[in-house]
């Protein structure tokens, strides 16, 4: 078996590749595993790097090393491809897919990695991309979508980047209207979000469905409606900590495998944090599946919480 290690220098704070490489070196020599290291020099680079590999028919495994876009671009290279297994070397700035799991800072610890579990797990397919974690449309989008704007500007960056496009995208208005299909309803009307969630957490923080599982061969979807300026915080924040069983009258919740939604113009999706733009948004779970490693011992299934 190779073990495939992908640095994408452009996530986190700064570029840690050599960090990367002294880590990596030092587990895998030790090891003498048969091992190598590349580097992505542009978008999208990660994603052509892992579906090398995986035409190749070798047996892999696929280190992503870097945050949840990074892990979604080499989850997108490898879909439907058996011989490879994939797992995050966490060094980026969310790191929100490994927080499914038991203990999440067991993703830093690469001699734990190479001691691993692995698990078969669904894939989120989006018109024609894929998502491992969480695929949203609506307000979180926009505000996504705009925060590399802000983060151009003197003294903005990081948090305040992200809080000055919050406060932004809330002034110009809190909803959309949308044409909603999903278990055979048309919901037509105003949409302040709609979230596909097959892992948890997404946004540095959001966990709007904490029982959803990658696992379960369904899509928790929640369709937070039109809310005033005055409650979307109030509405927001409860869908944030997966309290959305407080308000049924505003946020609704399907298990499904697939809702279509069909906006009045080209709108920003958020893909594991990866932005595309379309006008008819059709999630749906993958035929395909990713087999995914983790540190031996982690587990990530939970009671169901709804309230």
């Amino acid at each position: 078996m190779k073990h495939l290690f992908i640095i994408n220098p452009a996530a986190g704070s700064r570029d840690r590749t050599e960090f990367y490489r002294k880590k990596i070196a030092e587990a895998c020599e030790g090891r003498d595993l048969d091992y190598s290291i590349q580097v992505s020099s542009a978008p999208g680079c990660c994603r052509e790097i892992a579906n090398r590999a995986a035409q190749s028919g070798e047996e892999y495994r696929i280190y992503s090393c870097g945050g949840d876009g990074t892990l979604n671009e080499i989850v997108s290279g490898v879909a439907g491809y058996p011989n490879v297994a994939v797992t995050m070397f966490a060094c980026g700035s969310g790191n929100d897919f490994a927080r499914l799991f038991s203990e999440p800072e067991a993703f830093r610890d690469l001699e734990r990695l190479l001691d691993a579990e692995e698990a078969a797990f669904d894939l989120i397919r989006c018109n024609d991309d894929y998502s491992l974690n969480i695929c949203s449309v609506g307000l979180d989008a926009r505000i996504g979508t705009d925060v590399a704007n802000y983060k151009r500007l003197p003294l903005l960056s990081g948090f305040r980047a992200y809080a000055v496009s919050a406060v932004i995208n809330v002034i110009r208005g809190v909803s959309e209207h949308y044409v909603v299909e999903i278990d055979g309803q048309q919901i037509d009307g105003e949409q302040t979000l709609i979230c596909a969630c097959n892992g948890r957490y997404y946004g540095g923080g959001f966990n709007p469905v904490p029982e959803a599982d990658p696992a379960d061969g369904k899509l928790e979807v929640l369709l937070v409606r039109d809310v005033s300026r005055l409650k979307v915080a109030e509405v927001v924040g409860k869908y944030k900590d997966g309290k959305y069983a407080r308000y049924p009258e505003l946020i609704r919740h399907f298990s499904t495998d697939r809702v279509k939604i069909i906006c009045d113009k080209p709108t920003p999706i958020n893909l594991d944090g990866e932005l595309r733009v379309a006008q008819v948004v059709d999630i749906r779970l993958a035929e395909e599946k990713v087999r995914f490693f983790y540190p031996k011992g982690l587990v990530w299934q939970k009671v169901p919480a709804t309230v």
